[in-house]
């Protein structure tokens, strides 16, 4: 499992309306790019948005970048358009706003078999709703089944804030009982889950102290709105290179003879059992994957 991690620590947004914006994302230091035909696109523009969106992701040239297409809402009239110009352009993922119940990841799956969708393509949900926060397992539980394509989910937090009243605030202290089970949700059935969007782009020290938060949390990484975030989201979501040391260290330790079947050894004077092992495996994995990205 180890060796198919993928760094997701970065996710920017980019309008799918803007051409330059298109153009800039191929050489953004982003691990994920996102072209955006719901919030940041104008109902006028939908169209054009989806005809150059889907001309960039065909165009490639993205390196080692995941290109995903966030669409409309499945209850909106652009939905069918949109899923068939991702079937077309053949983008990494799908981002479906606003999933609520495993019957709406069921909605898009079977529109996008309707479609021959390849297998390859891939469905993030975004959770931005009470009722998608409090259905949050069962959304996750979708994805043990392939053929519902779910792979990560993703927290819209400024929705979130919108549905409950919950006020951003430093910490997230109204909103970490939200975050936090979506987190678990995402855990329980082996999906990446990847954090909300910070809305100060000026406040780099605030900024900074989220990324920090959401990784302690447990988030794999962080939706973006300005390429200027992209860096200080790397460094916090990356493993510092003392901790990836140290389970480098855990991971030898356990590969020696002398340890061969052991659940508990000592390493550096501390009590290791197989699960630090389990996670000095994964640390390492990604060190290793953020390495070959370069």
């Amino acid at each position: 499992m180890t060796n198919a991690v993928r760094p997701r620590r970065s996710a920017l947004y980019m309008p799918a309306s803007n051409a330059r914006a298109l153009e800039k994302a191929r050489s953004l230091p982003a691990d994920v790019i996102i072209l955006d035909l719901e919030d940041a696109v104008a109902p006028d523009a939908k169209k054009t948005a989806r005809e150059q969106a889907a001309a960039a992701i065909k165009a490639k040239g993205f390196g080692p970048r995941e290109v995903v297409l966030r669409v409309n809402g499945i209850d909106t009239a652009w939905i069918d358009d949109d899923l068939a110009a991702a079937v077309a352009a053949a983008p990494d993922a799908v981002l479906v706003p606003k999933i609520s119940s495993p019957e709406e990841v069921a909605f898009v799956a079977h529109k996008l078999a309707d479609l021959k969708a390849p297998a390859s393509l891939a469905m993030w949900a975004m959770i931005e709703t009470p009722l998608g926060v409090l259905d949050a397992n069962f959304i996750a539980a979708a994805g043990r089944d392939p053929k519902m394509r779910l792979a990560v989910l993703v927290l819209g937090t400024n929705d979130i804030a919108k549905e409950t009243r919950a006020r951003i605030v430093p910490g997230r202290l109204p909103m970490l009982a939200a975050l936090s089970t979506v987190i678990l949700a995402a855990r329980a059935h082996g999906l990446d889950v990847l954090d909300g969007v910070y809305n100060d782009i000026q406040n780099a020290a605030g900024f900074a102290r989220e990324c920090e938060e959401g990784r302690d949390l447990g988030f794999d990484g962080k939706t973006l709105i300005h390429p200027s975030q992209i860096e200080p989201c790397n460094a916090a979501y990356s493993p510092a290179e003392a901790e990836v040391a140290q389970a480098k260290k855990i991971v030898a330790a356990f590969a020696l003879p002398e340890n061969a079947g052991k659940g508990v050894i000592t390493v550096d004077g501390r009590m290791v059992e197989l699960l630090h092992a389990e996670i000095a495996r994964r640390t390492v994995a990604l060190a290793d994957a953020i390495a070959a990205r370069v």
